[in-house]
């Protein structure tokens, strides 16, 4: 709860300059939140429908993108969506989780431990219902790899593209585009389709890796910096072959995919490895 508070405190002035980029649309957040539900135990599923607001009728999805609409009224929200790096495919928490004026914890992997351990500490000030929504939205943004992009060029904010006919960005294009053209081509505009055949993918194609993307060793934070390094990772592998005015289509469609399908899955997992440690009822976060 004290880095929290810290977290809150400092953030305040810092953030009002910082890029405005969201991770995944409303679909990937949806998305995430949803497979997320599946592997809930049964306190997590009680503690988290506990905190919902009535808007979400007991549905976490609903609300999994509030933190993207809550950037004007808390400014000092914006950096925690994000943790660009350089060009070298890798997250350092020590270099790349601040801001410019030195603040600590002033990036998503910062702010991913920061919540979960207020909703962990009974005791915490904070708003238990907008920390669970935070941590929820941050989960996913953690797992989008443009978010963790390189930061000389707003990860990918500034690369314009053209998406088939439509201007984009790069950035733009991992948020929303490659989810929408999916839905188009493959679900028929429907999210929940798309939900269902990431699922069978987590049972059938992945289920032999699912117990290791939830794993995490450490008893008294979450291991988002693992997801952050993975992203960065993912992220050196596209921007290959981008350059400014690029037309992106079919072959950049075929790989990008199953990146993004592979990622809203992780999250989901992860998420829900996370709330089930909090709702568990020792107090302590512990290893799986």
């Amino acid at each position: 709860m004290g880095l929290l508070l810290l977290l809150h405190v400092v953030l305040v002035a810092a953030a009002a300059g910082a890029p405005a980029a969201q991770a995944w649309g409303k679909e990937g957040h949806y998305m995430t939140c949803k497979i997320a539900d599946g592997f809930l135990t049964k306190e997590a599923t009680a503690g988290v429908k506990a905190l919902l607001p009535s808007s979400a009728n007991g549905e976490l999805a609903e609300v999994c993108s509030w933190a993207d609409s809550q950037r004007f009224r808390y400014r000092w929200s914006s950096p925690l969506h994000f943790a660009d790096t350089p060009e070298d495919c890798k997250f350092s928490y020590a270099r790349d989780c601040h801001d410019t004026k030195g603040n600590k914890d002033a990036c998503v992997v910062g702010a991913i431990n920061n919540y979960t351990a207020a909703l962990q500490d009974s005791s915490s000030p904070y708003d238990r219902t907008e920390s669970l929504m935070f941590l929820a939205h941050f989960v996913g943004d953690v797992h989008q790899p443009l978010h963790c992009g390189h930061v000389d060029d707003l990860g990918g904010n500034t690369i314009l593209v053209r998406w088939y006919r439509r201007k984009s960005n790069l950035h733009h294009v991992w948020d929303v585009d490659v989810i929408e053209q999916a839905m188009k081509d493959l679900y028929g505009k429907d999210q929940d389709a798309m939900v269902k055949a990431i699922q069978r993918n987590i049972t059938e194609d992945w289920s032999r890796e699912e117990k290791q993307w939830e794993a995490c060793r450490s008893k008294t934070k979450t291991c988002a910096d693992k997801y952050a390094q993975e992203s960065a990772a993912l992220a050196c592998d596209a921007y290959k072959g981008v350059k400014q005015d690029s037309t992106l289509g079919d072959e950049y469609y075929s790989e990008a995919l199953p990146v993004v399908e592979k990622r809203i899955a992780q999250g989901g997992v992860r998420l829900a490895a996370i709330l089930n440690r909090i709702f568990s009822g020792n107090g302590k976060l512990q290893s799986i």
